[in-house]
């Protein structure tokens, strides 16, 4: 066993170290969420895993509301049209990030978490700046390491965490990957997916915690292994309903776009 061991090394530093971010990061969620808004959350590439991690799925509620583009986030083409190359090019793209967000209103009563283990690249950058410049805290879920190990690529001279209120370290290496192996000068076996996915779950079950103790938690999607096959239904039409309502107050139309 190789990769396992080092997984459980990193989830225990995001323990020992990242606690009062991740604390921090789920009081301003809940504060979101109890008063009937959103937190929206943003990845390119791999970092889309975190965002579809917090909502829609068993154990989840409303109140995260996803952004996801499908340029910078399909992965199973590699080559030809809609391949990598496209991908890895759109999410260094400048300006992009306005034209995503002018689809949506922008409340500063709203929290903006974005996911990017480089930290480096436009597109979550400028998410980040928006969000911010509009009034929303932000949550920036990142690799220092990794993110400090290169110069910064966007025009400003900043990287993602330069535009957080609360910086959530993923403890990861500059390469992400966690092994290294006999014959190889570069290691293998990726650490980011699963410390983002630790750290989102970590921040839902404790706003799970503030807003239950409130009485202001929404519906959680539940399986009908647990609660039955209509329970779980109830459940699921409550939840699907109540992101509906909130996501709907998001949407700009024409005239106030």
């Amino acid at each position: 066993m190789r990769w396992i061991p080092r997984a459980v090394e990193v989830l225990d530093t995001i323990g020992r170290t990242q606690a009062g971010a991740i604390e921090e990061a789920s009081r301003l969620c809940a504060a979101s969420i109890g008063r009937g808004g959103v937190v929206h959350t943003f990845g390119t590439g791999h970092s889309r895993i975190p965002v579809e991690e917090l909502f829609p799925r068993y154990g989840s509620y409303p109140g995260f509301h996803p952004i996801v583009e499908l340029s910078m986030t399909f992965h199973t083409q590699v080559v030809g049209a809609n391949g990598q190359r496209q991908a890895m090019f759109i999410e260094r793209v400048e300006g992009l990030a306005e034209q995503i967000l002018a689809n949506f209103h922008l409340r500063p009563t709203d929290t903006m978490m974005v996911f990017s283990a480089s930290g480096r690249n436009a597109v979550p950058i400028e998410i980040a700046a928006q969000a911010r410049k509009a009034g929303l805290p932000v949550i920036v879920v990142t690799s220092l390491a990794q993110s400090t190990a290169a110069p910064p690529r966007h025009s400003t001279g900043t990287r993602l965490q330069d535009h957080a209120d609360v910086v959530i370290d993923l403890c990861t290496p500059v390469a992400d990957a966690l092994c290294d192996v006999d014959g190889l000068d570069v290691p293998v076996g990726p650490g980011t997916s699963l410390a983002s996915v630790a750290v989102v779950n970590e921040i839902k079950v404790r706003v799970a915690e503030i807003l239950a103790a409130s009485g202001a938690l929404p519906p959680v999607l539940t399986s009908a292994a647990l609660v039955g096959q209509e329970g779980s239904a109830r459940l699921f039409d409550a939840a699907y309903a109540e992101h509906g309502r909130r996501a709907a107050a998001l949407l700009r139309d024409e005239a106030a776009a």
